[in-house]
């Protein structure tokens, strides 16, 4: 009697349900009770690119559509600038929001980035990455391509430095990274002329210091020729090794991972990019409907250059210009990938490199195979140099970011991770310096001045300049208190790879130079800081927040300390023991 004297009843309910269901959107939409999906995050980093290289910042030779059809759609940022001039800590900042120097990744000496892939220095443990916050967020994260931020710390398997370590769920990629030795008949970087004549010296060096000490230490009258000869060819023998270890430097660490595992050593240089391009469509087709971030970072364009032979010999500009025009291929595959699941409108995506063009790389034929920073003096590996540091960096997100404007405040790399972290309605941590700032008021128009006042421009540990954006007008000081000594002639060092940092290789200036980048973006024009009190008074006010700066860097582990720097034979990876050598299963290119 129940069940059939309740129709009525029932189906009254099933009415006023179904009409609930149905008005449920336009009544959330109207009073803010309707949550939008979390917003999905795709992050290109290339390798080397200089902002002279791309078509929307002026280039007309190299054909990059797929990057200029990003910035077509949204956001061109034309005074972006990495927080280093080389990869391993530029890549720290933007991951971290942070200076290189506060997580101890800012070099002191030579030796700039991870060099091995058995060192154990790297991105520490205790920082956190945009990754680490949006994957407790409940995103699914990802990184496709180089990492080139450490591995392990005191054993092959604490993996302390891995990306699975700092915030991502999914690794394929380069673990350390692409240099001339990974190439075939490329080249090296670890044989060069100024390598081979210094451990020439500390061979003879050593030599000499151990017969001195020998025959101190046992004196003539207990000369033993034998233990001599012992004493000296322990020694020697280490030394010869280290030169064995140098031409086996392709083997052991031009390594491809998939999470934790070797899958290829040494990696096809030529392949590369098509199976990261592979990866990366595949993940995008595999979490379509999940919240995600992924980070793609090409090894392109450093050196060693190779491509597919759809892209050999095509472009005006050699092999560079190739390898250019495959990584925007891979880009315009990726976006594509977007819009055919029907991701685009919900995609924040950004692009941009990790800093400039390397103007000193020259092949042995002669062939230029670094970028070009166009207007900008200097390039990578200068710190305070335009060319080393403003990097050409495009965004879209269709609907959020006006199509087709151009932003020429200065903006940070660092900004990414406060951006990020904003927009996926997340909070970064609080017990640590963040010094990225959220860039959505400018990139949507709601502000129109840079969020930062003050940008340092570090080499290594030195603070070689400094941008000052006052609040007011609409110029943008840079001070420079340190220069590179460049080959005479020329805007790089060319008679050592790159230009360094510190004492014999620099010139500092007192007073420092003074230049209005918003007007002289060239630096031609230098200012006569004597002219005029109100000059004066600039540079004051950049040296005292510089101070102030220095006032709020923590001492952390130099993460580039020699001790971290070396080679640890019980840190190195590899597959197929002992002969350290495999192929990845499937290698096929997407054409």
């Amino acid at each position: 009697m129940r069940r059939y004297g309740s129709r009525t009843a029932v189906s009254t309910a099933s009415l006023i349900l179904i009409l609930a269901l149905c008005l449920e959107p336009s009544l959330g939409e109207g009073d803010g009770r309707k949550v939008n999906p979390k917003p999905n995050f795709l992050l290109f980093m290339v390798d080397d690119l200089g902002i002279g290289d791309v078509g929307c910042f002026g280039n007309t030779s190299i054909r990059t559509p797929n990057i200029d059809r990003i910035a077509k759609n949204g956001v061109k940022l034309t005074q972006h600038l990495a927080a280093a001039a080389v990869c391993t800590p530029s890549r720290a900042a933007f991951l971290t929001g942070r200076y290189p120097i506060r997580s101890g990744m800012a070099p002191s000496g030579q030796m700039r980035v991870v060099p091995f892939l058995a060192s154990p220095g790297g991105l520490p443990a205790n920082e956190t990455t945009f990754a680490t916050v949006l994957k407790q967020a409940g995103y699914d994260t990802a990184l496709v391509g180089k990492w080139h931020l450490g591995v392990s710390c005191s054993n092959r398997n604490d993996f302390c430095h891995h990306p699975l370590n700092h915030g991502f769920d999914y690794f394929y990629g380069l673990p350390l990274g692409n240099v001339r030795d990974c190439g075939v008949n490329a080249g090296t970087v670890m044989r060069t002329k100024p390598t081979e004549q210094i451990i020439s010296v500390v061979i003879a060096i050593t030599v000499l210091i151990l017969s001195v000490a020998f025959l101190k230490l046992y004196g003539v009258v207990y000369y033993n020729w034998r233990s001599y000869c012992n004493f000296v060819g322990l020694w020697v023998g280490l030394i010869l090794l280290s030169f064995i270890f140098l031409r086996s430097f392709r083997t052991l660490n031009c390594v491809l991972m998939r999470n934790k595992d070797v899958v290829e050593q040494p990696f096809d240089l030529e392949t590369l990019t098509p199976r990261f391009t592979e990866e990366a469509v595949a993940y995008l087709q595999e979490k379509k409907d999940v919240p995600f971030l992924l980070y793609v970072a090409y090894s392109k364009v450093h050196t060693a250059l190779a491509t597919t032979e759809r892209f050999r010999g095509k472009s005006q500009h050699g092999s560079y210009g190739d390898n250019v025009e495959e990584m925007d291929w891979s880009v315009g595959e990726i976006m594509k990938t977007l819009d055919e699941l029907g991701l685009t409108e919900n995609t924040f995506v950004y692009l941009s490199s990790d800093n400039g063009g390397h103007i000193e790389e020259v092949s042995a034929q002669g062939e230029v195979h670094g970028g070009w920073n166009g207007i900008y003096k200097g390039g990578k590996a200068q710190g305070g140099m335009e060319g080393g540091i403003r990097v050409p960096t495009v965004l879209q997100w269709p609907g959020k970011l006006p199509a087709g404007s151009e932003i020429s405040e200065p903006t940070s790399q660092m900004d990414v991770f406060s951006t990020v972290v904003e927009l996926a309605n997340q909070k970064a941590p609080q017990n640590r310096v963040i010094d990225g700032k959220n860039l959505w008021p400018l990139l949507t128009g709601k502000e129109t001045a840079s969020p930062h006042e003050f940008l340092f421009h570090y080499c290594g540990t030195w603070i070689h300049a400094a941008r000052y954006r006052p609040r007011q007008g609409n110029s943008t000081w840079k001070v420079h208190f340190t220069t590179p000594n460049w080959t005479e002639g020329t805007m790089g060092c060319f008679d050592t790879l790159v230009c360094y940092c510190y004492e014999g290789f620099v010139t500092h200036h007192d007073p420092p130079l003074l230049y209005d980048i918003a007007h002289d973006p060239t630096e031609d024009n230098l200012i006569d800081v004597s002219s005029d009190e109100k000059y004066q008074h600039i540079v004051s006010i950049v040296k005292n927040a510089v101070e102030a700066h220095r006032r709020s860097v923590s001492p952390a582990p130099n993460q580039f300390a020699p001790s971290k720097m070396i080679f640890v034979p019980w840190l190195q990876h590899c597959c197929n023991l002992p002969y350290c050598s495999c192929q990845e299963e499937t290698r096929g290119a997407r054409s």
